[in-house]
C-alpha cells in the first residue's frame, strides 16, 4: 500500500474504476462526485449515487446533496482532468458556481431566472434545497472539486461572492492536490471526515483555567493549544459529529467497562475534581484559529479527529445531565501535511501519538492494526454483503447499538484473524491466543487479500464447527485442529470467487448443503478425539485434552492417523462430502 506523500493520479483511478463497475453509465465528471461524497460528505453510496444530477443542462449543479440530521444542503461540481494539477480552472466556471449561493438564497425573481431552461431534475432538486434553505433554518456548502488547479486569487474571489448571500453559506474549492489529500484520508477510514469544529474555551471556574496555552514548533510546523472544556460542551461534540470523530481512533466505545464506569462515578460523586483525574481528550487537526467574541473564546478547528479520550467522550455523553462546574484538559495538535517529510510523518506522528496518549485502556496488538488500510478496505467489502466488520475493540452489543446498525452480520477482526489462521497455520497458534495473529510475522499472511470471500469461507467453516462442538467440551479443545482438516477436504471444492460466494450464501440460509457439512465436521470431530486417546499416552505420562492440542505439528500427525485407521469413519466421511459437493453445484 502507497505512503500518503506517494498517492497519485493512479490511485485516485483505482477507486474510480470500482464505482464504474457499479455505475458504468456515469461520465468521468461524475464519478469523480460519487467518489467525493462517498469520501467527504457522506459514506451511504445509494444517497450519494441519487444525490448527482446526471444531466447535460444542470448550469453547473452536478449534485445537490441534503443532510437533514445536520440540517446542511450540499451542492457540488466536479471537474474530472486527466493530469494531476496541470488545468487551471477557467474563472468563469468558478465565478458562476459562486453565485449559486446569492441565486439560492436571493429573490423569487432570480431563482426563477436560474432555473429557466434547466433540467426539470435539476431544477427540482434546487427548488427542495432553497425550501430548507430559506424555510427551514439549513446552510449551504459549496464544493467546487476538480483534478486541476485554482489560484488563491480565485479561490478568494469566490469566497466573497459566496459571503454576499443572504443566509449561512460556504464553498470549497478542491484542487488536484486536496483531491488526492481526501483520498488518503477515504484510505485511511477517515470517511466521511468532520469537516469543522468549534471547541468552547473555558475561563476561570473551578478548574482555575486562565484560557489557552498556545505553542509552535518552527521546525516542524506543528502549533499547540492546550485548554480546558467544560464537560458538557465535550459531550455536545459527539452530538455534532457522531462517530465520525473517532475515525483515528484505534478503538471502539467499550461501553461500561471499569474505568468508563470509575469515570461516571467521578462525574457524579466528584465533579471538582474530574479536571484532576481524568487524562483528558486529544484532537489531531489540519489547522486552528483561535477566535473571541462577546467575552467568550472558542477554538475553530478544520478536520479534527479525536485520537485520544472515546471512552470520557462517550461517557460524558451518556450522563443524564453534567454538573456544570465539571471541566476536562483538551490538548489540539495542527500538523500540516505539505511538508517536507511527507504524509508518511504525519501518519508516523499520529500513530506515535494514540500509542502514547491512549493508557487508561491497555494497548493491544490487535488494536495497533484497527487503522490499518487493508482493515479498512474489508470493513468496505463486506458492508456490501450486508456484514458489518468490527475493526476496533468494541464489544458486538455496543456495535449494534449504533446508530444505524442494520446489519445481520456481526464480525470482529479477530474472529476473521482466527479463522484465516486456523485454515493455513499450525492449530498450535490458535491456542496461543488471537492477540498472536496481530504480529507483525503472521498479520501480513493472515490480512493480504480485501475481496470479503477470502475471509467469508473461512469465517462460516469456523462458524459451523464451532456450532458441531457445542454441548461437548473435549471438543472445544480439538476445534482448531478440526477446522484445520476440514479445510484441507474442502478447499478444493469451493476454489474460486463464484464457489466461494455460494458457500456463504448456503451457510448463511441454513441450505441444503450444510447438514452434509455438519455430518462430515461431526465425523471429523469423533476422529480427532480418537486420534487423542490414540495418542495421549498412557498412566502417568499421559496428557490431558487441553494440553494435547496445544502441540505442536498435530495437523500433520492427525493427517496420517486419519489415513491410517478408521476405515467406515473415512467412507462415511467421503459419502457426507460427496453430498455436500452435489448441493453446492446443484
Amino acid at each position: 500500500m502507497p505512503g500518503r506523500d506517494s498517492l497519485g493520479m493512479g490511485d485516485l483511478r483505482i477507486q474510480l474504476n470500482e464505482f464504474r463497475e457499479r455505475y458504468p453509465k456515469l461520465t468521468d465528471d461524475h464519478l469523480l462526485l460519487l467518489w467525493f461524497l462517498v469520501a467527504y460528505v457522506t459514506e451511504n453510496e445509494e444517497r450519494a449515487s441519487a444525490a448527482l444530477s446526471g444531466a447535460k443542462n444542470d448550469r453547473g449543479v452536478d449534485a445537490v446533496y441534503v443532510d437533514e440530521a445536520a440540517k446542511v444542503v450540499f451542492v457540488v461540481q466536479g471537474k474530472y482532468r486527466k493530469e494531476l494539477g496541470r488545468k487551471n480552472e477557467a474563472r468563469a466556471d468558478v465565478v458562476s458556481f459562486a453565485n449559486l449561493a446569492p441565486a439560492l438564497w436571493g429573490s423569487r425573481e432570480g431563482f426563477a431566472a436560474l432555473r429557466t431552461g434547466m433540467d426539470p431534475l435539476v431544477a427540482d432538486k434546487l427548488h427542495g434545497a432553497r425550501d430548507r434553505l430559506t424555510r427551514r433554518d439549513y446552510r449551504l456548502q459549496l464544493y467546487y472539486v476538480t483534478l486541476g488547479k485554482c489560484s488563491d486569487g480565485l479561490r478568494k474571489h469566490a469566497e466573497a461572492i459566496v459571503r454576499e448571500a443572504d443566509g449561512p453559506s460556504k464553498i470549497q474549492v478542491f484542487d488536484g492536490k486536496q483531491a488526492i489529500r481526501v483520498l488518503a484520508d477515504y484510505l485511511d477510514g477517515v470517511a466521511p471526515p468532520v469537516p469543522e469544529l468549534e471547541l468552547p474555551i473555558r475561563s476561570g471556574g473551578p478548574s482555575r483555567s486562565t484560557g489557552i496555552v498556545q505553542r509552535f514548533d518552527p521546525h516542524t510546523q506543528i502549533e499547540s493549544w492546550v485548554f480546558s472544556m467544560r464537560c458538557r460542551d465535550v459531550a455536545n461534540l459527539y452530538e455534532q459529529a457522531g462517530e465520525r470523530l473517532f475515525a483515528r481512533n484505534i478503538r471502539g466505545f467499550l461501553g461500561s467497562n471499569y474505568i468508563n464506569r470509575k469515570i461516571a462515578e467521578t462525574l457524579k460523586d466528584e465533579p471538582d475534581h474530574f479536571w484532576y483525574y481524568n487524562n483528558g481528550v486529544t484532537f489531531i487537526c489540519d489547522g486552528a484559529q483561535r477566535i473571541g467574541s462577546g467575552g467568550r473564546e472558542r477554538l475553530h478547528v478544520i478536520n479534527p479527529q479525536m485520537i485520544n479520550g472515546q471512552q470520557t467522550t462517550r461517557t460524558l455523553h451518556g450522563q443524564d445531565s453534567l454538573n456544570q462546574r465539571a471541566s476536562i484538559l483538551v490538548r489540539v495538535i495542527a500538523v500540516r501535511r505539505d511538508t517536507d517529510g511527507g504524509g508518511d510523518d504525519f501518519e508516523t506522528l499520529v500513530s506515535r501519538i494514540v500509542a502514547a496518549t491512549n493508557s487508561q485502556n491497555a494497548i493491544r496488538p490487535s488494536d495497533l492494526m484497527a487503522n490499518d488500510r487493508i482493515q479498512i478496505q474489508i470493513q468496505r467489502e463486506l458492508r456490501k454483503l450486508g456484514y458489518h466488520y468490527i475493526r476496533k475493540r468494541q464489544s458486538k452489543g455496543e456495535a449494534k447499538r449504533e446508530p444505524g446498525m442494520q446489519f445481520r452480520y456481526f464480525i470482529t477482526k479477530e474472529e476473521l484473524a482466527q479463522a484465516v489462521a486456523a485454515c493455513e497455520f499450525d492449530p498450535k497458534l490458535l491456542r496461543e491466543g488471537k492477540e498472536r495473529l496481530f504480529e507483525e510475522r503472521y498479520y501480513g499472511s493472515i490480512f493480504s487479500y480485501s475481496n470479503p470471500l477470502h475471509y467469508l469461507a473461512p469465517y462460516w467453516l469456523v462458524k459451523k464447527v464451532s456450532s458441531t462442538a457445542k454441548g461437548f467440551p473435549e471438543r472445544a479443545y480439538a476445534k482448531w485442529l478440526v477446522v484445520h482438516f476440514m479445510w484441507s477436504q474442502l478447499v478444493k471444492i469451493i476454489q474460486g470467487s463464484a464457489k466461494s460466494d455460494r458457500f456463504r450464501r448456503e451457510c448463511e440460509r441454513s441450505g441444503k448443503a450444510v447438514p452434509p457439512l455438519v455430518q462430515a465436521i461431526d465425523i471429523g470431530f469423533t476422529a480427532a478425539l480418537r486420534f487423542y486417546r490414540h495418542s495421549r499416552g498412557k498412566g502417568k505420562r499421559a496428557i490431558d485434552v487441553s494440553s494435547f492440542f496445544r502441540l505442536a505439528g498435530l495437523h500433520h500427525q492427525f493427517e496420517s492417523f486419519w489415513r491410517a485407521s478408521g476405515k467406515i469413519s473415512r467412507r462415511n466421511f467421503v459419502k457426507a462430502l460427496g453430498r455436500f459437493e452435489k448441493a453446492m453445484n446443484d
